[in-house]
């Protein structure tokens, strides 16, 4: 498992030409506003300027303030606020358009940096289980659980790890429109993985439906 920058991608997504006998198996890449939504929190900063607002106008309202005052109280925070919101927006789609995730026979590639781009690379050995969780609007996060002691950074590999998991963090594919298809792609390749050559080097691994609102037939297993 490593990680490193590249300037030339020989193959889109990928840092280099994937060495023979293996197989790319599926690429995405995160929707934009899903991935700036939850991950760069754009609606508790939009909620908190919109609580800041209606201080500020109530405030005006009980101090007697005329309509021309109220509306200077309120410029500043509405002019900050959306200068805000409109870069985390900008950073969110930013970081979402610069991001490949990739699915081979033998490993996770997850292509992301806007202005460094690098490659985080995790073969299939080093993956002890992965879960599939499902949001309200669809999309959908893959998660990976690392045998350990692999670990990987917090703060180099963010956005793309889970939330809350700081001590050992989990590498993860972050709002995917077909979460599914990818959870059932990975699911087979590790089974098939598990089953090979190196299959005594590999660790047990299950891709599982995690939280209530997945959707049917989102259900995707592997056990080796």
């Amino acid at each position: 498992m490593n990680v490193f920058e590249y300037d030339y991608e020989p193959i889109p997504g990928l840092p280099g030409h994937l060495p023979p006998g293996e197989k790319l198996l599926w690429q995405g890449s995160p929707a934009r506003w899903p991935m700036a939504r939850r991950a760069l929190r754009v609606v508790p900063v939009a909620v908190y300027f919109g609580l800041l607002l209606v201080w500020q106008c109530v405030s005006a309202l009980r101090s007697h303030d005329s309509w021309q005052q109220m509306a200077h109280s309120i410029a500043i925070p509405l002019l900050l606020g959306a200068a805000v919101l409109g870069l985390l927006s900008l950073i969110g789609s930013a970081a979402a358009r610069a991001t490949v995730y990739s699915i081979t026979t033998h490993r996770v590639v997850i292509r992301h940096g806007i202005a460094f781009p690098m490659s985080l690379n995790l073969p299939f050995v080093h993956i002890a289980s992965a879960s599939l969780g499902m949001h309200g609007d669809g999309t959908g996060d893959v998660a990976l659980v690392l045998s350990k002691p692999q670990r990987v950074g917090y703060l180099l590999t963010w956005p793309h790890v889970r939330p809350g998991h700081y001590i050992q963090p989990q590498p993860t594919l972050r709002a995917l429109a077909d979460a599914p298809r990818a959870a059932q792609v990975l699911a087979g390749a590790l089974a098939e993985f598990a089953h090979g050559p190196d299959a005594e080097c590999a660790p047990p691994a299950i891709v599982r439906v995690a939280g209530a609102k997945a959707a049917p037939g989102t259900r995707a297993t592997a056990a080796a």
